[in-house]
C-alpha cells in the first residue's frame, strides 16, 4: 500500500508554504481524464502551450442570492508543493490505458507550478454567479492537472462557509455559535473542514479538538448524558472540598453547601419558582463536575425533568459556587420545546436573582443543541426564545440541504486566443477571455454590483458613468456611478510573472473578512427569503465580443 505524503513545505520567493492540511491532497487526487488529457497534449505538442482556466459556480446555493468563497489557502498550499513522486509516476504510468512512451513519464518528473499564475478573490469574501472565483494561468497540462483537485478543495469548503454564514444571519450577531458536528460529519476530513469553514463563516467556536488544534479554533464543551447518567447518587462524590477563586478559603463540604441552597430553592413562594424533588443521581453529577471545572460550569439539564429537577439541580450548585466566588457558565438544553424550556428557565434564573441577591444571575447562559438548523433558529427567533448559543451539528456540516456547490472550471483562454463553451442552456454558456473583476459600490456604502472586462479595458472609475450589461441577456442593463470600486481578483501565486504576491492572511482575519463583507451586502440581497438576486455584469466591450465570439463558433444549421 501508498503510504499518504507527509505535509511538508515549500519554499517560493524566500517564503514557506507548507504542504496541504489533509495529506491525501497530492497530484493523484484527481480523475483519471486529467492523466489521460496530458498524455494527448504531450503527444500533440500542445503542453506547453499557454492556457487560462476559470474557476466559478452558476448558481447560489440553499435557495440564497450569495456564496461565500473558501478552499484558497488550501488550494496555494497544493500548488506551492505539487511535485510527482517516481512512485506516483509509476502508477500513472500502470493507470494509463494502452501504451505510455517514456518520454511522457520524463516530463511528468520535471513538471511543477512554478510557471502556474494564480488570481483569486479574497478567500471568506461574498461572491456570484458567473464571476471567476480563481484565474489559473499556466502550461495547459499543468493547470488542466490542478483542475480536480483545487474543485475539490473550493466546493466544500465554500458550500459549508456559506451554510455557517447562513446560520449566522438567522441567529443574529448577539448570539453564540458553537460547531458540533464532528461525529455526524462525512469522515475525518469533512469534520475537519467543516470546522475551519464554519469558524470562517461567522461560528465562534467547535467541539473539534483535532481542528482547535491545526487551525486555533476556540474549543467549547463540557459532558453529555452519559456523565449525568453515570451517577448513581451522592454518596459516590468522595471528595468534597473545593477552594474559594481567589484561594484564601476552603469549603470542606461542597455537597453540603449545595443541598442547603437546594432546599433555599425548594421553599421559595415566588410564582413559577416551586419544584418538589429533584433527582438526586443528577446533583451528584453536576456537582462532581463543579467540583472539577468550578470556573466553567455548564450543565445538561435535559436528562431526566429540565423544569422540575435540571434547572432546580443547576441553580443550587451555582449558587453555591457563587459562594465561593465562581460565576457558573450556564446550562444546556437538549432536547424538548426550546422556546418554552429556555424562557421558563430564564424566568426562574431571575426569580433567583431577586430572591437571593446574586447580581447577573438572571443572565445567567442558556445553550440549545439538538438537531438545529437554519429553519430551526428562524422558527425560535419567531416564537420568542431565551437562548444565548446554539450548538449546530448534523445540518450544518453535512450541508443537508443541499449537497454541493457545482463550481466548474473552464478554459476561457489558450496561446492568447479566447474560447468559450458553448450550451443550449444558456446558463452553461462560459464567459470567454482573460478578465478584470470589479466591484462597485453606492453612495450608502453596499455593492451594487459586480461587472466584468477585459483584460485591457480601463478600470472602472469613481464617479464616472458605466454601462453594466447582463452578460446573455440584451435587454438587462444599467448605469452605474461608482462611489467606491474594488478589484476583486488578487495574485496569489505569480509563477514567473514577478509580480508581487498576495499574502495569505490568518483564519481568524479571514473570518472578520466575511462577517464585513456580510455587512456591507444590502439586507435584501442576503435575507432568508425572497432575497433579490445580485447584478453580476459584464462591460459593453466585453458583452460584444462574447457574442461576436458565440455566432462564430456555433455551427450554422442548414433547413431541407
Amino acid at each position: 500500500m501508498m503510504e499518504a505524503k507527509s505535509n511538508k513545505a515549500t519554499r517560493h520567493a524566500g517564503r514557506v508554504v507548507d504542504g496541504p492540511t489533509n495529506p491525501m491532497v497530492t497530484p493523484l487526487l484527481t480523475d483519471l481524464y486529467q492523466f489521460t488529457m496530458a498524455y494527448a497534449y504531450w503527444k500533440a505538442g500542445k503542453h506547453n502551450e499557454r492556457a487560462v482556466f476559470d474557476l466559478y459556480f452558476r448558481k447560489n446555493p440553499f435557495g440564497g442570492e450569495f456564496t461565500v468563497f473558501a478552499g484558497l489557502e488550501e488550494c496555494i498550499k497544493l500548488i506551492a508543493n505539487f511535485k510527482l513522486t517516481e512512485e506516483e509516476i509509476s502508477f500513472i504510468q500502470q493507470s494509463l490505458p494502452g501504451y505510455c512512451e517514456e518520454g511522457f513519464l520524463s516530463y511528468l518528473r520535471e513538471i511543477d507550478c512554478s510557471d502556474v499564475e494564480v488570481y483569486a478573490i479574497s478567500e471568506g469574501t461574498v461572491v456570484f454567479p458567473k464571476v471567476p472565483l480563481l484565474r489559473l494561468e499556466g502550461p495547459v497540462t499543468v493547470v488542466q492537472l490542478l483542475e480536480t483537485p483545487v474543485l475539490n478543495l473550493v466546493n466544500f469548503a465554500s458550500l459549508v462557509a456559506t451554510n455557517a454564514a447562513r446560520h449566522r444571519l438567522v441567529a443574529g450577531k448577539s448570539k453564540m455559535l458553537l460547531e458540533f458536528g464532528l461525529r455526524r460529519a462525512q469522515g475525518p476530513d469533512g469534520a475537519i473542514g467543516a470546522s475551519k469553514y464554519c469558524y470562517m463563516g461567522g461560528f465562534d467556536a467547535t467541539s473539534n479538538v483535532a481542528a482547535g488544534r491545526l487551525f486555533g479554533i476556540p474549543l467549547r464543551g463540557t459532558h453529555s448524558h452519559a456523565f449525568i447518567s453515570s451517577f448513581m447518587g451522592p454518596d459516590e462524590i468522595l471528595e468534597r472540598s473545593l477552594c474559594s477563586s481567589d484561594g484564601s478559603s476552603t469549603c470542606e463540604d461542597f455537597l453540603t453547601l449545595v443541598q442547603s441552597w437546594l432546599s433555599k430553592i425548594q421553599s421559595l413562594k415566588s410564582p413559577g419558582s416551586t419544584c418538589g424533588e429533584t433527582n438526586q443521581s443528577e446533583l451528584a453529577a453536576f456537582i462532581s463536575y463543579a467540583l472539577a471545572f468550578p470556573n466553567n460550569f455548564l450543565a445538561l439539564v435535559d436528562t431526566y425533568d429540565v423544569m422540575r429537577s435540571g434547572v432546580p439541580n443547576f441553580c443550587a450548585v451555582a449558587l453555591a459556587l457563587s459562594d465561593l466566588g465562581y460565576k457558573a457558565v450556564g446550562i444546556r438544553l437538549d432536547s424538548g420545546d426550546l422556546a418554552y424550556l429556555s424562557s421558563e428557565a430564564r424566568k426562574i434564573f431571575y426569580i433567583i436573582e431577586k430572591e437571593f441577591g446574586v447580581p447577573g444571575f438572571g443572565k445567567t447562559s442558556i445553550t440549545a443543541s439538538n438537531d438545529l438548523n437554519e429553519e430551526t433558529l428562524d422558527g425560535l427567533k419567531k416564537q420568542g426564545h431565551e437562548v444565548d448559543c446554539f450548538g449546530i451539528g448534523t445540518y450544518l456540516v453535512t450541508c443537508y440541504a443541499q449537497a454541493a456547490l457545482g463550481c466548474v472550471f473552464k478554459l476561457v483562454e489558450i496561446n492568447n486566443q479566447p474560447r468559450i463553451k458553448l450550451s443550449e442552456d444558456v446558463s452553461k454558456v462560459s464567459i470567454p477571455c482573460k478578465k478584470r473583476c470589479y466591484r462597485l459600490y453606492g453612495k450608502d456604502g453596499y455593492s451594487l454590483v459586480d461587472i466584468m472586462t477585459g483584460e485591457n479595458e480601463p478600470c472602472p472609475k469613481v464617479g464616472e458613468r458605466l454601462l453594466c450589461r447582463h452578460p446573455f441577456s440584451e435587454s438587462k442593463r444599467a448605469y452605474v456611478v461608482p462611489k467606491r470600486v474594488e478589484e476583486l481578483l488578487k495574485c496569489y501565486w505569480p509563477g514567473k510573472s514577478g509580480k508581487e504576491r498576495e499574502e495569505l492572511p490568518a483564519l481568524k482575519d479571514i473570518r472578520d473578512h466575511c462577517i464585513k463583507q456580510l455587512e456591507q451586502m444590502r439586507p435584501d440581497h442576503i435575507r432568508r427569503l425572497n432575497p433579490t438576486p445580485y447584478k453580476v455584469s459584464v462591460s459593453a466591450k466585453l458583452y460584444d465580443f462574447i457574442h461576436f465570439l458565440w455566432l462564430n463558433e456555433a455551427p450554422v444549421g442548414e433547413l431541407h
